[in-house]
């Protein structure tokens, strides 16, 4: 089964790295993603979190964009409730003028955040959500009514449009909407127990075909970790489970290292939680990985696969993607 692969990253920040370089070294990734032979490389959106250094997609982009050739490099998501519509009409008109060709815009409709930084943010309701999408394309393609009092605003640069638009879902709510729209559509199962059929199945359903979009395009989120060996594998993705127990309890710390947690003194109920998170994860070595990888995409239904791979060791991280482009046989060319 030949299916593209991209890349999630939220600019992991595990324990004895600094914020500040685990926002830089994420051209690293994007780099080798490029030179394997990854479709796309996305950034989420994400605030507050000491785990999490992605929290300027739009900045992101640009600065692995110009370090990179030929991978279309955009936002897994930008959290429109957290902006104003005009706003982001111009930063992606902004990287679409500077790379033509090579942006990409997912957009989600949650906050990303905890309830204090959204109210930082200002953020808007999330039932407000249709509206100021359809704010902002209204805005980028100069077709607010005649006395609608934004109408006379232009988005600059001129002369360029918005990037193909992929709506973000976890639960399916907004499939219908992005096939209405003749945009794509990325489930985010690498978080959500949900199942992404019923959700591709009725984007696929409602779709209308788009300058952008002549056929409908579905991208599933996949949290993978690959290794040598399977035993090395479940090594690295111990750093996961004990960060998903402490984000679930609203504890944003760093990703502690394999060994702190493994020493963690986990509860009966804790286990249970992490085995949950283990199913909704793949976890291997290269064979292994590759056979759940295409047996997620077949079962959904999903046009593309998108892997977010967040462990401690940075050279790990770098390898678990090199192994599935291996595993893959993709290339650049």
């Amino acid at each position: 089964m030949a299916i593209p692969l991209s890349v999630l990253d939220l600019a992991p920040v595990p324990t004895g790295t600094s914020s500040a370089e685990a926002a830089r070294r994420t051209v690293d990734l994007a780099r080798l993603a490029d030179r394997l032979g990854f479709a796309r490389y996305w950034f989420a959106e994400h605030h507050s979190m000491a785990s999490v250094a992605s929290s300027a997609p739009e900045i992101l982009i640009a600065y692995v964009a110009a370090a990179t050739q030929r991978i279309r490099v955009g936002s897994g998501g930008i959290m429109l409730p957290n902006h104003a519509p005009l706003r982001i009409a111009e930063a992606f008109h902004t990287l679409e003028a500077l790379y033509p060709g090579r942006i990409d815009l997912g957009i989600g409709r949650a906050p990303g955040s905890e309830p204090a930084a959204s109210r930082a943010l200002r953020a808007f309701e999330g039932e407000q959500f249709p509206s100021h999408l359809s704010e902002m394309l209204a805005l980028s393609r100069g077709e607010l009514p005649s006395g609608h009092p934004f109408r006379r605003v232009r988005v600059m640069p001129e002369g360029v449009g918005m990037p193909p638009i992929w709506l973000l879902g976890s639960s399916g709510a907004s499939a219908r909407m992005a096939g209405s729209a003749g945009m794509g559509y990325s489930f985010a199962s690498h978080f959500s127990p949900t199942p992404a059929a019923p959700a591709f199945a009725a984007y696929r359903e409602s779709f209308t075909p788009s300058a952008q979009f002549p056929r409908p395009h579905a991208i599933l989120g996949v949290a993978v970790v690959c290794a040598e060996s399977e035993e090395q594998a479940r090594y690295l993705a111990s750093t996961m489970d004990l960060a998903r127990l402490r984000i679930n309890r609203g504890e944003f710390l760093p990703l502690p290292s394999p060994e702190e947690a493994l020493a963690y003194p986990y509860s009966e109920a804790e286990r249970e939680a992490v085995r949950h998170y283990r199913d909704m994860s793949i976890v291997g070595a290269p064979d292994t990985v590759r056979v759940l990888i295409e047996a997620k995409a077949r079962d959904s239904g999903a046009d593309e696969v998108m892997v977010v791979t967040n462990v401690h060791s940075h050279a790990e991280r770098l390898r678990s993607y090199e192994l599935l482009a291996e595993a893959f046989g993709l290339s650049a060319a």
